[in-house]
C-alpha cells in the first residue's frame, strides 16, 4: 500500500440514528418553544437577541430556547480572532465599538513567508487588510452575548447536546438532546438520565463548524452544494510571555509542504498575552502531516521563538473550519420548520480569515424571517433570500475560487489568487470543481515525519499532545461510552493516518490496529472530515476553554 483514500474506510453518516419521528420512544422530558435554537455560538446567539428584540418592539410574546452542548458559554468556542464589527453595530446600534466584547483594535500588521530560518515580509493582500477591525476571544465573545440574550428573556439551557432530528414527515420539529451518565458500554447507571425532546415551530441549526445535524438535514432532504465543503484544521495555543507583540501577524510557508494550504497567526490580546495558531486545508497529500507537530516546529522560527522564550503556554485548542466558500453553501438554508445558520452552513471567507459577523449576520436575517414565518406564516425561504441580497453573498462570491485556487500548490495557487484579487473575482470565470477532503489520496511516504513534539534548541516551547489536551481544560470522565463511530479492521497504515490527523491524541496505531481515547476528544471535528464520525456524547463534556 502506497497511498490511501480516507473515503474508502470512513463510516456513512448514521442518517437512520439522526432522524427520528417526533414522539418516538425513548425520551424523559418534553419541552415546547415557539423557537429553538442549537448552539450558542455567534450565530446562535444573535438569531435568539434578535428575534427577543423583534417581539418585545412588537409586544409578541415568544418562547426562545438555545441548546448548548459545553457546560458554560464559551467553552467549545474557539477562534483566531480577528473581528469585522459590522454584524455587532447592527445588532447593537445604541452601543460603541469600545463597548463590544474586544481586546483592542489592530493598529499594526504584517504578512511574512517563512522558510525554515528566515523570513520575507510580503505586502498584505488586500483581503487580509484589519485596520479598523479588533482582536478578541470569541470565548469572551459568546459569554457576552448570552448575557445580553438572556437579558430579553431568551433561556440558554448549556449541557445539553442535540442528538438527533425529531421529523413530522417533511418538517423538523425540533430535537431529542443525548444521554448522560451512560456506562462504556452504552447503558444508563443510576446517576444517569434519558434524553429530552425539546420540540419547536422552528428549529435553528447554528452548530458550528461540521455539524451534525446540518449534516444530516442536508442528505435527508437532498439538498445539495455545487461544490462539497471542504475544511481545515487550526490547532491554537495562548501563551503568557515576557516580550510584548504590537501587531497582527500571519506568516505562509514554512512549516507547511508546498502542496498544503494554510498558514499560521499570531495575536496580541494583552501586553503579555499573545494568541497563536496553525491553520492546514484537510486536502494535503501526506498521509503523516500531523497540524498539532507543525505547530510546535513553527514556533521554534526565529520570529515567535524570540517571542515565547521565558514565556508560558496557558491553554490550548482545535477546531475544524469550513473553507469551501461560496461553492460549497448548500442551495438552500432553510426548509420546513428549519434554517441552518454561521459556519454549520459554511458561512467563511478564508481569503479575508473571516467567518464571526457572517455568523451573527446569518442569524440576524434567520430572526428577521422567523419572526415573519411565525407571525404571518412567511416561508422560511426569506432567509435565504436574504443572505443571497446580502454583502454575505457578495463577499463569498467575489473570493469564491481564492482557496479552491490552491488545489494545484502553494505556489500556482497564489499567482491565481493573487490575480482573482486584481481582478474583483472575475479571473478565470467558472466554478473551480473540488473533491470532498476524504477523497484527496494520501501518500504514505516519509518525507514529513511528525517526529518529536518536544523541545528543541533548549527552548523549551514544544509541548505533547497529552499536555496539550490537559490545557484544554478536557475533564470527560474516563468512563464515557465512545462517541466516535469508527470502521472495523482499520489497516495499520490508516490507523497512524488517524492519530496525524487528530490533534488531541485520541487514536492509537498499533500492531493490534486502532486504539481508540474518547476523553481525550475535545470536538474538533478533524476526524469527522476524514475518518471516524463523530457524534454528540453527554452534556459538558469536552474542552474547557477560557480565553480561546
Amino acid at each position: 500500500m502506497d497511498k490511501i483514500v480516507p473515503a474508502q474506510y470512513q463510516p456513512a453518516l448514521p442518517i437512520d440514528k439522526l432522524i427520528l419521528q417526533d414522539g418516538a420512544a425513548g425520551a424523559g422530558d418534553r419541552m415546547d418553544l415557539d423557537v429553538l435554537i442549537v448552539g450558542a455560538g455567534p450565530a446562535g446567539l444573535a438569531c435568539a437577541i434578535e428575534l427577543a428584540r423583534l417581539a418585545k418592539a412588537e409586544s409578541t410574546e415568544l418562547n426562545i430556547g438555545v441548546l448548548e452542548k459545553a457546560e458554560a458559554l464559551g467553552e467549545h468556542s474557539l477562534s483566531g480572532a480577528v473581528v469585522n464589527p459590522r454584524a455587532f453595530r447592527e445588532l447593537f446600534p445604541d452601543l460603541k465599538d469600545s463597548d463590544f466584547p474586544f481586546r483592542g483594535p489592530v493598529v499594526k500588521e504584517a504578512v511574512y513567508l517563512l522558510t525554515k530560518r528566515a523570513k520575507l515580509r510580503l505586502p498584505t493582500p488586500p483581503t487580509m487588510h484589519n485596520r479598523g477591525y479588533f482582536v478578541a476571544s470569541l470565548c469572551e465573545i459568546v459569554r457576552w452575548l448570552g448575557a445580553k440574550a438572556e437579558a430579553l428573556g431568551v433561556n440558554v439551557f448549556t449541557g445539553f447536546p442535540a442528538a438527533q432530528l425529531l421529523v413530522r414527515d417533511a418538517a423538523v420539529a425540533g430535537v431529542r438532546t443525548a444521554a448522560s451518565g451512560l456506562d462504556r458500554e452504552g447503558k444508563p447507571t443510576p446517576g444517569g438520565s434519558a434524553p429530552n425532546d425539546l420540540v419547536a415551530k422552528v428549529t435553528a441549526l447554528a452548530e458550528g463548524t461540521r455539524g451534525l445535524l446540518a449534516q444530516a438535514w442536508c442528505e435527508w432532504q437532498r439538498v445539495p452544494s455545487e461544490n462539497p465543503q471542504i475544511f481545515a484544521l487550526g490547532v491554537k495555543e495562548l501563551w503568557e510571555t515576557k516580550q510584548p507583540l504590537d501587531r497582527v501577524i500571519h506568516t505562509l510557508g514554512w512549516p507547511l509542504p508546498s502542496d498544503a494550504f494554510g498558514g499560521s497567526f499570531v495575536y496580541p490580546l494583552e501586553p503579555n498575552l499573545v494568541a497563536l495558531g496553525l491553520v492546514v486545508g484537510l486536502d494535503y497529500g501526506d498521509a503523516a502531516l500531523d497540524v498539532h507537530v507543525l505547530l510546535q516546529r513553527l514556533k521554534q522560527h526565529p520570529l515567535l521563538r524570540t517571542l515565547l522564550v521565558g514565556g508560558e503556554m496557558v491553554e490550548w485548542g482545535a477546531k475544524t473550519i469550513p473553507e469551501g466558500g461560496f461553492y460549497s453553501l448548500p442551495k438552500r438554508r432553510s426548509g420546513d420548520g428549519v434554517v441552518l445558520l454561521g459556519d454549520a452552513a459554511g458561512f467563511v471567507d478564508v481569503p479575508s480569515l473571516k467567518g464571526i459577523h457572517y455568523a451573527m449576520q446569518s442569524g440576524i436575517y434567520a430572526a428577521r424571517a422567523i419572526f415573519q414565518n411565525l407571525k404571518t406564516g412567511g416561508a422560511l425561504s426569506e432567509y435565504d433570500r436574504r443572505v443571497d441580497a446580502s454583502y454575505v453573498a457578495r463577499d463569498l462570491y467575489r473570493t469564491r475560487n481564492m482557496r479552491l485556487a490552491f488545489r494545484d500548490g502553494f505556489y500556482l495557487g497564489g499567482l491565481q489568487a493573487g490575480l482573482m484579487t486584481l481582478t474583483g473575482g472575475r479571473f478565470p470565470g467558472g466554478r473551480y470543481e473540488m473533491h470532498a477532503d476524504a477523497d484527496v489520496p494520501r501518500l504514505l511516504s516519509p518525507r514529513l515525519r511528525p517526529g518529536s513534539a518536544g523541545t528543541s534548541n533548549g527552548v523549551g516551547v514544544g509541548v505533547s499532545k497529552v499536555d496539550a489536551v490537559f490545557k484544554s481544560g478536557n475533564s470527560t470522565r474516563d468512563t464515557i461510552p465512545s462517541h466516535l463511530i469508527a470502521p472495523p479492521d482499520v489497516p495499520e497504515e490508516v490507523a497512524r493516518f488517524y492519530s496525524h490527523v487528530c490533534p488531541a491524541g485520541v487514536y492509537e496505531a498499533g500492531e493490534s490496529g486502532l486504539r481508540i481515547n474518547p476523553p481525550n476528544c475535545v470536538d474538533c471535528k478533524a476526524t469527522d472530515v476524514l475518518g471516524p464520525r463523530w457524534t454528540p456524547r453527554e452534556g459538558g463534556s469536552g474542552p474547557k476553554y477560557k480565553r480561546m
